[in-house]
């Protein structure tokens, strides 16, 4: 990628070639222009995007405390905001990517109005808000840099050669805010070929990390929900291709696949699965339904019946005419699902548990380690659980384990604030800080991500300022619940103007008209009081 200097010179260079018609271009208006503008399609942001992740797992196989992290999103000012925090509390993006949340799509994205997580929403929803999320994180390059060529043009004003060759520095090495995002795809939302059709408008659209489940597609439930129902193997690979042949049309040769598997807390199945020869993956599905064996005589009109081992056994069906699992089978069914999909081509597992506990994880991830040593995991930091109230329940069955005294606590109860200051809240607190490093090390998860903190957040906020504006506090209620704590915080959105592109926007106004530019960043902003 050439630097800024040498795009200068480049397009000094085509002006002068293309005559005295272009006399007015400055060169290095439109370096300026091509520095805020790194990427040109999807594409190339799906390409630079996997190679990250690529680099980052690589680092993560040498050393588990190069875990990555992410939180979801729901639109593209979020996830704007969160890197361009992320930047100024870090210094920089490393490790640090973004989850596209199938639930927030359907609750806060689509047509019809908030929906449950059932793949009801519009399928192009999704690879839209990728494509959102992109031209924010765009325009975060674009706002930043901006500031830098306006600190690199006082700096000349002032005779300041030190200073400009530090920005000088900073706009060559400038990191770009864009990073990879996982995106979720549900269950495909239809069959191997809508899974294919779907996959490429996300990619085209930037993705690089496709995740994808093990539910039936029109059957898809949130996996912290109860009545979630599994396809056989062959049904869920024949997606996972999909996927692959989709990055690989694409020229995404690196392109990444999430295989999760539901089978935790999944105890049902729409079908039977086909059986080729006895202990292939069909024949394996099977063997974890709850069958009961019967004779030929005792088969009623409409039975669904099938030979095992010789016998014709009848799987307990549902009225819904869904079977039944084993109880008890979830850790095996979920070890099968994780072996098979690596098997299929999927580069990263994801299992979803009913609560979390490192243990359990690791246990699972250990019998999947037996066959893929180098398995890696994506863990869902879900607010579906109650950490508080998990991590005090584990904390307290630890010490009863431990033999210590636990009479000043009631089990039953311990999500009372009456336990807030209590040594067991501390004690299940730092359970829950060092909850990412300890799975990363025991269970092999590279990335963790919370799937809904910004659904949340956005509530809380608005809770907060609705019951102070409205009440008491009137206009205090904002002034200091917000936009006060904003400029002691250095947020850099209490300049909503600059935020939205209004200084950008100044910018190209002097580029294209010169000294006849009517610009919005004059004396008169109001915008100047926060400076």
């Amino acid at each position: 990628m050439s630097t800024y200097t040498q795009d200068i010179a480049a397009v000094a260079a085509l002006r002068d070639a293309n005559g005295s018609s272009w006399d007015a271009i400055n060169p290095e208006s439109i370096a300026r222009m091509r520095a805020q503008n790194k990427f040109k399609t999807g594409i190339e942001i799906a390409q630079y995007t996997a190679d990250i992740m690529r680099a980052d797992m690589a680092a993560f196989d040498a050393d588990k405390t190069k875990y990555t992290q992410s939180l979801g999103c729901w639109h593209g000012f979020v996830g704007q905001q969160k890197l361009i925090s992320i930047k100024k509390h870090f210094g920089t993006t490393e490790r640090k990517y973004l989850y596209l949340s199938g639930w927030m799509v359907a609750a806060l994205r689509s047509e019809f109005g908030p929906l449950p997580d059932q793949s009801m929403h519009e399928k192009t929803a999704v690879a839209s808000l990728v494509e959102e999320l992109y031209t924010f994180l765009r325009q975060a390059d674009a706002r930043e840099l901006g500031g830098l060529f306006r600190e690199l043009d006082k700096a000349r004003e002032a005779g300041d050669e030190v200073k400009a060759k530090d920005v000088q520095n900073q706009i060559d090495n400038h990191e770009t805010h864009v990073v990879p995002i996982i995106a979720d795809i549900d269950a495909g939302f239809g069959n191997a070929e809508a899974t294919y059709l779907m996959a490429k408008q996300m990619i085209e659209a930037g993705a690089c990390a496709l995740q994808i489940e093990n539910q039936v597609a029109d059957e898809k439930q949130c996996g912290h929900q109860d009545g979630k129902v599994t396809v056989p193997h062959a049904d869920f690979h024949a997606k996972i291709r999909a996927l692959r042949h989709a990055f690989l049309e694409l020229g995404i040769d690196n392109g990444l696949i999430v295989a999760r598997t539901d089978s935790e807390g999944a105890g049902l199945t729409k079908e039977i699965a086909v059986v080729k020869e006895p202990g292939d993956a069909g024949d394996i599905y099977n063997s974890y339904l709850d069958v009961e064996e019967i004779d030929v005589s005792d088969m009623a009109e409409g039975d669904v019946c099938f030979n095992r081992d010789g016998k014709l056994v009848r799987p307990k069906r549902l009225p819904s005419g869904l079977y039944q699992f084993r109880q008890g089978t979830g850790h095996e069914r979920c070890v099968f699902d994780c072996i098979g999909a690596i098997n299929a081509g999927a580069d990263l597992l994801w299992i979803e548990t009913a609560v979390p506990t490192v243990h359990e994880i690791a246990g699972m991830m250990d019998d999947v380690r037996k066959v893929h040593p180098d398995a890696k995991l994506v863990y869902n930091n879900s607010p579906s659980f109650n950490w508080t109230l998990n991590f005090r329940q584990q904390t307290f069955d630890t010490w009863v384990a431990e033999g210590k005294d636990v009479s000043a606590y009631d089990r039953a109860n311990l999500m009372s604030a009456e336990y807030d200051e209590s040594e067991l809240s501390a004690t299940a607190d730092a359970r829950i800080k060092t909850f990412q490093a300890d799975t990363s090390r025991e269970a092999n998860v590279f990335h963790h991500l919370i799937t809904l903190p910004t659904y949340h957040t956005t509530a809380l906020s608005v809770d907060n300022l609705a019951k102070e504006y409205f009440g008491d506090a009137g206009m205090l209620g904002y002034v200091a619940g917000v936009q006060r704590k904003e400029i002691r915080q250095g947020i850099a959105c209490v300049k909503h103007q600059n935020m939205s592109g209004s200084d950008m926007g100044d910018d190209h106004k002097e580029y294209f008209a010169g000294e006849n530019a009517l610009k919005a960043g004059g004396e008169k902003n109001t915008s100047n009081q926060f400076n």
